[in-house]
């Protein structure tokens, strides 16, 4: 007796356009086999597309037959665009299936392998269907292009809005917040270029922006955000429209924005470099002439090397590198003072942070729950479906409720993932690490350090040696002291 293994395979959207179903081939498949007297090995139920072979149920019946690969087998399904919709693809399984004894057939389009000319007819049978999904790709692609050209936004909604349906059954998009507050806050800072666009994706990125660097590299760049939608026209030429959604900035802070980092940007590279290197400038002191120092890089054979000098001709100049770190070194020395660490402590206490923190964790858990129970009910409706007892239409209504609660719940999961750093931030206050609160200053932004130097001069500087002090004003010496004086204060408890 003959066996053969049952695959049978639909798509959503095959199903609204044709009314395919799983339980209907796999009742004609049985009959056939029944007919013929052919041993039903398996039957394979597939809901996925077949442009490719990266289907959860076509690997497991290959694995299958991998492991019976000295014995015939065959593969029975309908038609030959149930097995694939990519001619290239399709010939490329086929000789696989031969190397493990396997033959693929179609019952209602059956092929004669032994009949060379039969081969004709296979490339027929497998073309057909990719050029039916080429034809309408192309007509997906014609129709979004006439939509973007009228001002709708038919594709994917891009971080800040959201994909709704109208009225009349058109696709718009939306702001979404928290994100849209977020990027037009991104786009008010950028214009401003005080800072680098990687430190204000950062920043967007705490406040709840979820995104990569390059992707909010690519937001700033994007006219939706001003209410402009790109069209392509051709692999050359684009045309810019109005569109109907509501923007989130105006179009002049977009190109603003545009001109800020085309063009200001590699303008002042070699400047942000300076103000970096340089952050003492502006509070050192020609110790001839009395003039403030600036900086530079001299160029010698192979680097470039930063120094602090005189505009004048005093001669006076020091390595910028050796200064910098004498400086940072002596602010490394200095602690927050004990009185200082108890009234955080206090802090943290009135605001009840481990209560907080376990209310957090145990929503968490919960909607850790909600998101498998959702998975869960999803994976129950597909079984469901597959078996014919769901309608394609109380599927389709299922998975796309199951989709919304799920992103939803990953947001909320999220934000209760955020809210936890913070807290974990905060419970840090009482360690070592925020006692030595000057240790991260070499991270420090730029116009960061610059303010600390203001509140924190450096004073009586060797320019050969790079060795200085710094300048306390009154209100520091209370909250701020050294770690030599706080060990030399142990001592002194312990004799």
């Amino acid at each position: 007796m003959k066996t053969a293994y049952l695959y049978v395979r639909v798509s959503t959207d095959e199903q609204k356009r044709k009314g395919y179903s799983l339980p209907e081939q796999e009742d004609r498949l049985l009959k056939y086999c029944k007919y013929n007297n052919i041993e039903v090995k398996g039957i394979y139920r597939e809901d996925y597309s077949a442009k490719n072979f990266n289907r959860p149920e076509w690997k497991e019946l290959f694995s299958e037959i991998k492991k019976k690969s000295s014995e015939d087998k065959n593969i029975l399904f309908i038609k030959w665009d149930r097995f694939s919709r990519n001619v290239e693809y399709a010939y490329e399984m086929i000789g696989k299936l031969r190397k493990y004894k396997t033959t693929a057939m179609a019952i209602d389009q059956p092929i004669d392998f032994s009949v060379p000319e039969s081969t004709v007819m296979l490339a027929v049978y497998l073309a057909v269907p990719e050029a039916e999904n080429t034809r309408r790709a192309q007509n997906t692609s014609n129709g979004i292009r006439r939509a973007k050209l009228m001002g709708r936004y038919p594709n994917k909604a891009p971080i800040g809005f959201i994909n709704v349906t109208l009225i009349d059954g058109k696709k718009a998009i939306v702001p979404k917040e928290p994100e849209a507050e977020i990027i037009k806050w991104a786009f008010s800072q950028a214009v401003q270029n005080h800072h680098k666009i990687s430190e204000i994706s950062k920043i967007a990125n705490e406040k709840g922006l979820i995104c990569s660097r390059s992707y909010f590299f690519r937001i700033l760049r994007n006219p939706i955000y001003c209410g402009i939608i790109s069209v392509k026209l051709n692999s050359n030429e684009r045309q810019m429209i109005k569109g109907l959604h509501e923007p989130l900035i105006s179009e002049a802070l977009f190109d603003q924005v545009q001109s800020v980092i085309n063009t200001k940007r590699k303008m002042t590279a070699k400047r942000d470099d300076l103000k970096e290197m340089f952050f003492l400038r502006g509070f050192l002191t020609c110790p001839v002439c009395g003039r403030k120092l600036t900086g530079s890089f001299s160029k010698g054979k192979q680097n470039r090397y930063p120094y602090y000098h005189c505009d004048n001709r005093c001669k006076i100049r020091i390595g910028a590198v050796l200064l910098n770190d004498s400086y940072q070194n002596k602010l490394q020395e200095l602690i927050l003072a004990d009185n200082t660490m108890e009234l955080f402590k206090n802090i943290l206490e009135n605001q009840n942070i481990k209560t907080q923190k376990a209310s957090y964790l145990y929503a968490q858990q919960l909607v850790d729950r909600k998101i498998k129970e959702e998975k869960l009910t999803l994976s129950r409706g597909r079984k469901l479906f597959i078996a014919g007892i769901l309608k394609i239409d109380d599927y389709n209504e299922l998975k796309q409720e199951s989709q919304i609660n799920t992103k939803n719940l990953k947001k909320e999961e999220r934000d209760i993932t955020l809210n936890l750093r913070v807290i974990d931030k905060m419970n840090q206050m009482e360690n070592k690490t925020f006692r030595e609160i000057f240790q991260k200053f070499v991270e420090f932004d730029t116009s960061d350090k610059k303010h600390l130097v203001n509140l924190i001069p450096p004073i009586d500087i060797d320019y050969k040696t790079g060795d200085l002090s710094l300048e306390f004003k009154p209100a520091f010496s209370k909250i701020l002291s050294k770690k030599s004086n706080r060990k030399n204060n142990r001592k002194n408890e312990f004799h």
